[in-house]
């Protein structure tokens, strides 16, 4: 174990990219367990919601964008604040970009800890990071909103909405309630690990309760393939809620007993590792994630910001 490569240093392989019809104004850009890319197309204008993370990867979403529409991409909304997902907005300047649409909690966020996780998630995800020097720096919104607001492309009627508190505290749904579909960010998974170094562990599954209830018909995770049917929607639903509640069910036990990080992360892995080892970016998350549910079973209610210099000691001190 000692000689594990750091988070997702090892991770090398490309992905292959699916570009995905959810409807004449939706389509949904999956990587096979990478960072998800939402796209609405509207009367007048289109919408990216979540960026990628470098200009550059940004131009192979614009390159599919421009398969099937001219219009300017007027907006680009960020489902929350996490380097990976927001950096690349600056690739879309040139591509009619007007507005850079964020939770107001999420720019909170961008505010207190941007920076640091920015330089923590560029070391942890190399491949993640392509062409890292094209991002011109961090990603700010040019509105905010609190709670819900409704954007106009044309007819066609946008709904961007907090449902609660789970992968962070901004997290953003993005949805048309004429079509039912819905683009969750990393508020839900599939097939991939859910990432929870900055979550409300205790939180997310009434989150998912709320987004359940609102009975979407297909749905884009913020990793993992399209959610197609409303019998994926809810699985897909369903394998988030038993993730992050397994995870932190486990941290509740390791501490009622007493345990530190370590044996935490090893009673984790008895009950984690039998549903979920196979599943993307596992092992990349699970040190990040066994750190937030030790510490929020703690009494540690906000998460602690993410450094360079703490992943590393978090990574040491669990590889030991």
């Amino acid at each position: 174990m000692s000689n594990k490569a750091f988070a997702s240093q090892a991770d090398l392989e490309e992905k292959k990219i699916s570009w995905e019809k959810l409807s004449d104004n939706a389509y949904a850009y999956t990587a096979e367990g990478d960072p998800n890319t939402g796209i609405i197309i509207g009367d007048d204008s289109v919408m990216v919601i979540d960026a990628t993370a470098t200009p550059v990867m940004a131009q192979a979403v614009i390159a599919k964008v421009r398969e099937v529409t001219d219009k300017p991409i007027k907006y680009v909304v960020l489902t929350h604040y996490h380097a990976v997902r927001v950096l690349g907005a600056s690739g879309y300047k040139g591509e009619g970009l007007e507005q850079i649409i964020a939770s107001q909690d999420t720019y909170d966020l961008i505010v207190e800890r941007g920076q640091q996780d920015m330089d923590s998630e560029i070391g942890r995800f190399p491949r993640l990071f392509n062409a890292v020097e094209s991002v011109p720096g961090l990603t700010w919104p040019t509105i905010t909103f609190q709670g819900e607001m409704t954007l106009w492309m044309g007819k066609l009627e946008v709904k961007i909405k907090q449902v609660g508190r789970g992968h962070t505290k901004g997290d953003t749904i993005v949805y048309l309630p004429s079509q039912n579909i819905c683009f969750s960010g990393d508020l839900v998974e599939a097939d991939a690990a859910c990432y929870t170094g900055d979550a409300y562990l205790a939180d997310w599954p009434q989150t998912l309760d709320n987004l359940t209830a609102m009975n979407f018909d297909k749905l884009v995770p913020g990793r993992g393939p399209a959610l197609m049917t409303p019998e994926a929607v809810k699985a897909g639903l369903a394998y988030t809620r038993d993730f992050v509640s397994t995870l932190y069910r486990s941290a509740q036990e390791a501490v009622a007993q007493g345990m530190d990080l370590k044996a935490t992360m090893a009673h984790t892995r008895k009950n984690m590792d039998p549903k979920f080892g196979q599943v993307f970016i596992y092992e990349h998350c699970l040190p990040f994630d066994v750190t937030r549910a030790h510490d929020e079973a703690s009494g540690i209610r906000d998460p602690r910001i993410w450094t360079a210099e703490r992943d590393q000691q978090m990574w040491h001190s669990l590889q030991a």
